[in-house]
This record gives C-alpha cells, sequence and structure tokens, in this order.
C-alpha cells in the first residue's frame, strides 16, 4: 500500500511540475470568446487555475451551486451525436447550465443552440487541415502537428482539469481521447462511446487480421478504453449497439444501450407528385474540401452512365463544404444546367437531359426521406441514411476522410447495406441492379434498420444523463 502510495505522490509530483512549466498560452478573449462569464474574468479563472500567476486566488463559485456539464466531443459526427442528446437534455431540464468543448474543429453544428443562449462553447478550438481525420492518413496527421495540434490538445487538456476541478459534471462523447480527458479530470463523467461497435469485426469474421485480434479481446474496444470505463468516476456507459454492450459487460464495465442518437432528427416528406414516376438518388460527398468536391465529381460522373428509360432526381445533400459556388461550376462542366423549379424545396437546380438535380445545404435530415437509393462517401451520415432504410453505394477515394479501408470497415458495420465499388463503371452497374430489383433493396432496408436501431435514443441517453450524473 505505502508503495502504491509513493508512486501515485510521485506521479501527481510530475504533473504539477507539467502544469507549472506550461507555456503562458493565450487563453484570453480568443479561446474563451463564447463563454457566458465576462471574457476578462473567465481568462483569469483559466490562467489561476493552472497556476500560470503565482499569486492567485480561487474565484469560480460553481462548486457552491447547482451542478453544471461540460460535454467534450471530438469530430464532426460526434458532434451531432452530442448535440441531439443534449437538446433532449435542454428539454428535459432547461434551467441546466451546459458547455460543450468540441476537440475537432469549431463545432458549427452548436452554433445555432449558442445563439439561442442555452449551450455555451468555451475553451480553445482549431480548425485542423485533416479535418478531423488525421488518423486515416501519415500525411494528415503531420499537416495538423504543423498547424497547432499538439499544443492545442495540451490546452484543451488543461482546460478540461480545471473544468473538472471547479464543479463541472463531464460527459465525453466519441472514443479514447474524450474519455481520457474525463477521466484526468478528477471529476464524476459519463461516456457516450460511438464509433465503434462489434458488427465492424463480427460480420465476414476471418477477412481482415484484425478480426482475430478483436476476437482476442472479445470487444473492437480496447484493454485502456474499458479500464478508463470501469473508474468509480465513471456513472454511465452509453453503447450504439446491444452486441457492442455485450461484450464490454464481459469486461466488468457497466454498459447500457439505450439506442443510437445517430437516427434521432429526421423529418418525413412527402415525395411531389410531378416526380412519382422518376428514381430518387441522394448524393453525399463528404464534409471537408478539397476531397468532398473531388467526391462530388466522381459520384456525378458515376450516375451519368446507368441506363434507364425513366427520369432521374438526384438530390446532392451538403453540409458546410462545398459551397454552393463550387458546386455549380462542378455541374456546369459536367453539362447540368441551371434553372428554375418550385417542386422540391433546395437550394439550386439543374437540368440534363433525364437527371432533374437538386441540390440543398442542410436538407439531409428531410431529403432521406424521400430517396430509393443513395450514394454516399461520408461516415456518420450514410449510417444515417441506411439506419433510415436507404440502401447505397459508395465509391472511395484518396482521402484522408474516406478510404477503400474505411469503406470496408463502414460496410461490415451496416451489414452490407452500402457497397464499396472500385470504379465508376461498377458503381453505375451495381446502382441499376438496386433501381431495378426491389426485394434486394427491401432487404437491405431492412438490414440497415436493425443495424442502427430506431429513432428516440437521444431523449434516453438524456435521461440517464440526468439520473446518473446530476442526480436529478
Amino acid at each position: 500500500m505505502r508503495k502504491r502510495d509513493s508512486i501515485r505522490d510521485f506521479l501527481n509530483g510530475i504533473l504539477r511540475k507539467l502544469i507549472k512549466a506550461a507555456p503562458r498560452f493565450e487563453l484570453g478573449i480568443k479561446d474563451l470568446q463564447s463563454s457566458a462569464l465576462p471574457l476578462g474574468h473567465a481568462a483569469t479563472q483559466v490562467v489561476n487555475a493552472f497556476g500560470w500567476h503565482k499569486d492567485f486566488t480561487t474565484v469560480d463559485s460553481i462548486k457552491n451551486q447547482n451542478k453544471s456539464l461540460l460535454v467534450i466531443s471530438n469530430g464532426h459526427g460526434e458532434d451531432l451525436i452530442a448535440l441531439r442528446i443534449l437538446e433532449a437534455l435542454h428539454e428535459q431540464k432547461p434551467d441546466l447550465k451546459i458547455e460543450i468543448l468540441p476537440l475537432v474543429g469549431q463545432g458549427k453544428v452548436f452554433e445555432e443552440a449558442i445563439h439561442n443562449n442555452w449551450l455555451i462553447k468555451i475553451g480553445p478550438s482549431l480548425r485542423l487541415p485533416s479535418g478531423g481525420f488525421s488518423n486515416q492518413s501519415l500525411r494528415a496527421l503531420f499537416a495538423d502537428i504543423f498547424a497547432g495540434l499538439f499544443l492545442m490538445t495540451w490546452k484543451q487538456w488543461l482546460y478540461v482539469k480545471w473544468a473538472g476541478s471547479n464543479g463541472r459534471v463531464i460527459l465525453a462523447v466519441g472514443d479514447l481521447l474524450p474519455l481520457f480527458f474525463a477521466w484526468t479530470s478528477k471529476a464524476c463523467f459519463g461516456f457516450i462511446g460511438t464509433p465503434k461497435s462489434d458488427y465492424t469485426w463480427k460480420s465476414s469474421f476471418g477477412t481482415k487480421i484484425s478480426d482475430y485480434y478483436h476476437y482476442l479481446k472479445g470487444t473492437e474496444w480496447d484493454p485502456w478504453e474499458w479500464i478508463l470505463m470501469k473508474s468509480g468516476r465513471c456513472k454511465m456507459v452509453g453503447i450504439r449497439d446491444q452486441l457492442t454492450a455485450r461484450g464490454l459487460i464481459r469486461k466488468g464495465v457497466k454498459a447500457i444501450c439505450l439506442g443510437n442518437p445517430m437516427m434521432d432528427g429526421f423529418k418525413a416528406i412527402s415525395f411531389p407528385y410531378e416526380f412519382k414516376q422518376a428514381r430518387r438518388l441522394l448524393l453525399l460527398c463528404g464534409s471537408r474540401n478539397p476531397e468532398a468536391l473531388d467526391n462530388l465529381r466522381r459520384l456525378m460522373e458515376s450516375v451519368i452512365q446507368i441506363r434507364t428509360d425513366k427520369d432521374i432526381v438526384l438530390l446532392i445533400a451538403l453540409g458546410s463544404e462545398p459551397i454552393l459556388l463550387d458546386v455549380d461550376s462542378l455541374l456546369n462542366k459536367l453539362g447540368f444546367s441551371k434553372s428554375s423549379n418550385n417542386v422540391i424545396e433546395s437550394d439550386a437546380y439543374y437540368e440534363r437531359e433525364r437527371f432533374k438535380v437538386f441540390v440543398g445545404v442542410g436538407r439531409f435530415y428531410s431529403w432521406a426521406s424521400i430517396a430509393e437509393v443513395g450514394i454516399a462517401n461520408a461516415g456518420t451520415a450514410t449510417e444515417q441514411l441506411v439506419g433510415s432504410g436507404v440502401p447505397s453505394l459508395s465509391l472511395p477515394g484518396k482521402g484522408p476522410q474516406f478510404q477503400y479501408s474505411f469503406a470496408i470497415r463502414q460496410s461490415r458495420l451496416l451489414g452490407g447495406a452500402v457497397i464499396p465499388c472500385k470504379s465508376s463503371k461498377q458503381l453505375a452497374l451495381r446502382l441499376e441492379l438496386l433501381l431495378k430489383n426491389t426485394q434486394l433493396r427491401n432487404n437491405l432496408s431492412h438490414i440497415g434498420f436493425r443495424r442502427m436501431g430506431p429513432q428516440g435514443a437521444s431523449k434516453l441517453l438524456a435521461s440517464s444523463v440526468l439520473k446518473s450524473l446530476l442526480d436529478v
């Protein structure tokens, strides 16, 4: 026992020295611009809390107030999942103080909630060259490092440490990084594990070497991850499906599956009568340029190769990137002419022979309900589309967001309801097959439903957070 205490004291001593030696990062107006506290006051708190000035007094009073929640997420898909849960939390407990710290990117999905003054974006953020996909490419990793990845991660970790010591309860959404941050904060925390599923190795077992590694572990989650989940301060662990939850339970983790919050937020719309006889496709090209624009070009070149006597309605659902101006230029080069049309609400409309192309920013959640087949080089959005009952095809490229290895993993996760293709010609042929074969589409649709689960998980997870973390 004495040996263990001495080791712990030694490690704590090192940690204190590291914090004292930290550079005087400019955690002032720029990093705390979204804080609800006065800017100078908030910056002073952070600087004082980290010991960057020798003479300081603790001025934070949150310890003496009701509990507040700090949510940390590490990715665009994770941000979206976190937002759905936070919306449900705000609906159930409107007076709860909620802060969000996106570890990757600038958290644009939270802007409306921040504007409506019920969510506070706080702490440092940085737009990474890779868009958060540095794990897909060594080149992307180096680009992120030179852009300040390590410095930003260090600053974010220090902020989480400060928040944990000043009364915040922490909810981590994502994988190892936010889980580790929450664990080192010394605060009570919850974890919602979104990216990993045992379906990725139990489907078609034995086709990849990593399948045997996961088999030996009994779960796709790694030992260091489930050890953190077993911490006495970890009050809840929410997992995306029952299969993966069972694997963690065997390791002693009190994991629960209340559903997949990815499937919340969709709105069904009726398809216009004018296009009742047309085939309906939805295209997702990804979320980061220049890759997303290249994906759009390759997918469009594939679509125009398909042979059919019927009109084709193509719905191009965009996020913040690529911008409409770039899409307009690309479609013009491919022979599409811009026109006016009020049949489907959109941001732009184009025609070329039998093709009717609608382009819309932020319309994915309504357009998904009217598509027959998806053509999708995306991550979370592809899972959501397939989970909505729309079988899909993908055409992997050079990455870093959407490479062939990622596409194969995604296909296994979704039970083959998304089919990776190796060329534009192959995608066109498989698209023709899906459009002709109603039974095949229905079978893949049911698989997608089962793998992703029904809507409603966000409200259940929010209730669990309130009960487990906030004692409400």
